[in-house]
């Protein structure tokens, strides 16, 4: 449901995102704030995971971001002064000077490669401890599918993602996934996202890989 309210020139809009599973709120948001030239979109969400991903969303395009809790619901105003930040593409013969911040890993399994499970876990705890070595490191690590369950399970991986994330790498795990599997309440490392940050971090990387 969407409220609007005009205070002069600016509209602001009061979007119901409630009981919407992820990325809903961030996709509403943004058709939203797309629509607008300048204004503000107060998001009405009923969990910290869609919170969370609003704020860094709103941030992300350059908005100002403010929110408050109240009672069950969560308000995460986002204000548009005027046009989002875009990203903007480097020239295929000068992406060999950028920096670690064109790199993007995406992690689909917890096992590496297909054929013998036991292997491929041998091998994607090798994967990732090798991730340290990397020069310059990726900007953002993402974990999705059963890759979540290297993020939110005990385990001999936790350690080095935490380094990782002490050295600045953005470490990620998807919402949906973690909620498929129970596994939510027990996120060791990183933070939640979602299908849109996911997808919006692989389309401006300079370069994506994965070990699956």
């Amino acid at each position: 449901m969407i409220e609007e309210e005009k205070q002069g020139q600016k509209m602001n809009m009061v979007l119901d995102c409630r009981d919407l599973a992820c990325p809903q709120p961030v996709l509403r948001a943004k058709e939203l704030l797309d629509s607008l030239t300048q204004g503000a979109v107060e998001v009405l969400v009923d969990n910290e995971a869609a919170q969370s991903n609003l704020t860094r969303f709103g941030k992300s395009q350059g908005f100002a971001v403010e929110s408050r809790i109240a009672g069950e619901n969560r308000h995460i105003t986002i204000s548009k002064s005027g046009p989002a930040k875009v990203a903007v593409s480097a020239p295929d013969d000068v992406r060999c000077a950028l920096s670690g911040n064109g790199l993007v890993i995406v992690v689909p399994a917890n096992t590496m490669g297909r054929g013998n499970e036991e292997l491929g876990g041998v091998l994607m705890r090798a994967y990732v401890k090798t991730i340290k070595s990397l020069s310059p490191l990726p900007a953002k690590i993402f974990f999705y599918n059963t890759g979540v369950k290297i993020t939110a399970t005990e385990s001999d991986l936790i350690e080095p993602l935490r380094e990782l994330v002490a050295q600045g790498v953005e470490v990620y795990s998807c919402g949906t996934c973690l909620d498929f599997f129970n596994l939510k309440d027990t996120l060791l490392v990183g933070q939640v996202t979602n299908m849109f940050e996911i997808m919006d971090a692989m389309a401006q990387a300079v370069n994506v890989v994965s070990p699956y």
